[in-house]
């Protein structure tokens, strides 16, 4: 039974798929959304506000305005907001500065503004790309848990820096959610910030009514090495593209997994038996081979091992995928985690002067000048389906509703869903194996943790679930110590915490 104005999914079948799975579809109350005065009477909508949080970005702003720049049967007003002002300055004048070319079908104006309430107030989108300042933070996550011998080759998801990083999140975006209810109810709210799991599931703690969803491009990756698979194997397939291989995706952000896959009506799950002996042995590199190569380089080693061991696929990219079990990155020197094919990410690179904001500003070249191009991404796409336009199935961050029949209710898990003008409706993906499940279920555990602790301002028991980290795998005084030294790190961060009543920092 579920109760009105909250998504709930009862199973029916509206047609086939290639993977035979069923389509969600809403229970009992339909909800109302002010998207609806907005459906598109000549295949034009108009007039439509797209509130950004994070809008000082370099990297998913430049994204946006993109891709807004390509679309041309959606219009409107961008709203962008950031700690950082000058920076939503620089990007209103970016994005305006764009859409001015005559070679832009997009019709968008930009906006700068001080205050989050005014930029969401009426939105009809919002969508959150935040980072604290990764010298102040990021860099302790990476760098202080090395010290202790805990090797992570991203740190923004679980693991010791996961973990924190989820801390500093959460209060932000409870700040969000609270916005949204006082400003736009209605809104759909877009989150594309690591970690994935927790931000999303903290806006609804939040305001249980809202309509949010979490976007993530590691399965895209995934389904362009399918496609590969299928060129290699299936007789007459060439120039197959990621976006033709259909995948039935389940488990949570960064540690998805696939077990079907179809292009054309072609099962190219069959074929990974014959791939994986192709790929051996795994293993297949030594310390020093990957020198020269992009620090974000992945062979995919991890997620056939996976496959290897489990039956399932990893769906994510391999530095992800590590840091959810103990043994990838258990290693006495950090070299050695390049014989899986993939390197530590230093925290030099994710300084602002490093590798990551060139590795992100993909759309200007060497003279700053801004140029189209595909991005990848799924967001103007889906606003276009929720706006009535075209209709889209994707891969989407929601709380569990039935979807992963074998996972906590309400855990924010990731499945494919159908996306239309009137919802966002999770496909059924059935269940995991019962080793995979175990794992999953562990990280959701410690998520659902994080955030309760965040919500509480509780470190003594944030740092439970900080000790139940696969890669926490030192003594419980030294995981204790670790804690407290990056708390203590970043502590201006940590306003919103009971700083002087947590035990564990007295320890």
């Amino acid at each position: 039974m579920c109760e009105a104005g909250r998504s709930s999914t009862l199973f029916i079948e509206v047609g086939s798929a290639a993977n035979g799975r069923y389509f969600g579809t809403q229970c009992g109350v339909p909800r109302m959304h002010s998207l609806e005065a907005k459906s598109p009477a000549d295949g034009v909508v108009t007039d439509v506000r797209i509130g950004y949080v994070g809008g000082g970005s370099q990297g998913w702003a430049l994204t946006l305005i993109n891709d807004l720049a390509q679309c041309a049967d959606v219009s409107g007003t961008v709203a962008l907001y950031d700690v950082n002002y000058e920076g939503t300055v620089e990007n209103a004048e970016l994005g305006n500065d764009v859409m001015a070319r005559e070679d832009v079908p997009g019709d968008w104006t930009f906006e700068a503004y001080r205050d989050i309430d005014d930029a969401l107030a009426d939105s009809d989108f919002v969508v959150c790309s935040t980072q604290d300042p990764p010298e102040e933070t990021f860099v302790h996550d990476i760098d202080v848990p090395e010290e202790y011998g805990i090797y992570q080759t991203v740190a923004d998801t679980v693991g010791p820096g996961g973990a924190v990083r989820a801390l500093r999140s959460v209060p932000q975006y409870r700040e969000i959610a609270a916005t949204v209810r006082e400003q736009c109810p209605d809104a759909w709210v877009v989150n594309y910030t690591n970690p994935m799991t927790v931000c999303t599931r903290a806006l609804y703690e939040e305001y249980p009514d809202i309509n949010a969803i979490g976007l993530c491009h590691e399965v895209f990756h995934i389904q362009h090495m399918l496609a590969d698979v299928a060129e290699r194997y299936v007789d007459a397939a060439e120039d197959v593209s990621g976006s033709e291989i259909n995948v039935n995706v389940k488990g949570i952000n960064h540690f998805t997994w696939i077990d079907e896959a179809y292009w054309r009506g072609h099962d190219i799950f069959q074929y990974l038996d014959e791939e994986l002996e192709r790929r051996k042995p795994l293993p297949g590199f030594e310390p020093g081979d990957l020198e020269g190569e992009s620090y974000w380089s992945n062979h995919h080693q991890v997620a056939f091992d996976l496959y290897d061991r489990f039956g399932l696929l990893g769906a994510a990219g391999d530095r992800h995928l590590a840091e959810f079990v103990p043994w990838y990155l258990d290693v006495d020197d950090g070299a050695e985690v390049e014989r899986w094919g993939m390197r530590l990410t230093p925290s030099s690179a994710r300084r602002s002067d490093g590798e990551a904001p060139a590795k992100m500003d993909k759309f200007r070249d060497e003279n700053g000048e801004f140029h189209l191009k595909e991005s990848g991404e799924e967001v103007v796409d889906i606003m276009r389906a929720l706006l009535g336009l075209e209709p889209i199935k994707t891969h989407v961050n929601h709380p569990n509703v039935g979807q992963c029949p074998d996972l906590p209710d309400g855990a924010v898990v990731e499945t494919n869903a159908l996306i239309t003008g009137d919802d966002i409706s999770p496909i059924t993906a059935g269940t995991l194996p019962r080793q995979v499940r175990s794992m999953v279920t562990q990280t959701i555990h410690n998520q659902e943790t994080l955030v309760e602790a965040g919500f509480a301002g509780d470190l003594d028991l944030a740092f439970q679930a900080f000790l139940n980290e696969p890669l926490v795998t030192i003594q419980r005084d030294e995981a204790a110590d670790l804690f407290t030294e990056l708390v203590t790190l970043e502590r201006d961060y940590f306003g919103d915490y009971d700083l002087e009543g947590a035990t564990i920092l007295d320890d």
